[in-house]
Parts: structure tokens; sequence; C-alpha cells
């Protein structure tokens, strides 16, 4: 299982940005994926979940209005579009997949709000 994220960068605050996340190794349209992200000095905290047919979406409340989650099936990627980017968004940005009973997360990417 291969996770592969993408599109983070240095924002200014109410400003956006679209992550994507690739995955492989496994059948990507048969599984619920998250996205999670973890600030300097705190926990990693999920984000949003998006289910195998993007339709059930499910948010932070802190996010709710501001991001949108969705994935392209076909193109084996999940994606996160983030308005109104705030400094508390500031972070480095996971995709998850729970597969075979196995926790896998990529290698992060990372968001900068700064002014």
């Amino acid at each position: 299982v291969q996770l592969v994220e993408s599109g983070g960068a240095l924002v200014q605050p109410g400003g956006s940005l679209m992550l994507s996340c690739v995955g492989s190794g496994f059948r990507f349209s048969d599984y619920r994926l998250s996205w999670y992200r973890q600030a300097p000095g705190k926990d990693r905290e999920i984000v949003a979940t998006i289910g195998d047919n993007g339709i059930s979406k499910i948010y932070k409340d802190t996010v709710k209005g501001r991001f949108t989650i969705s994935r392209d099936n076909s193109k084996n990627t999940m994606y996160l579009q983030m308005n109104d980017l705030k400094f508390e968004d500031a972070g480095v940005y996971f995709c998850y997949v729970l597969y075979d009973y196995k926790n896998y997360y990529g290698q992060g990417t990372e968001v900068t709000v700064s002014s």
C-alpha cells in the first residue's frame, strides 16, 4: 500500500489550496479514506473522511463549510479543497487508509499559513 500526497504550500490567511493523494497497492475504490493533519507539537487529528463511493463525507467541526473532501476512483486519487485557510489549519496533512486491519499513512504534505 502506498499513499502519496501533494499540493502543500505556503498560503496567506483566507487563501485556498487543493491537496491530492494518489493511492496504489490496494483496490482504491473499495476503501474509505481520510485526511489527517498534524501541527507542530500537537497530536495528529482527523480532518475529513470520505466513503468508498464518494457520497458519505464527514468533517471536523472547525473545517466544515471551508474544506471539501472528494475522490476520483478512476484516477485512484483523493482530494482536499481547502478554502478560507486560517493560521490553525497549518500543519502536515496526511492521507490515510485502513487496509487489511493495518493503518497506512502517506508521507505528508506541508501546509503553511502565514501573512
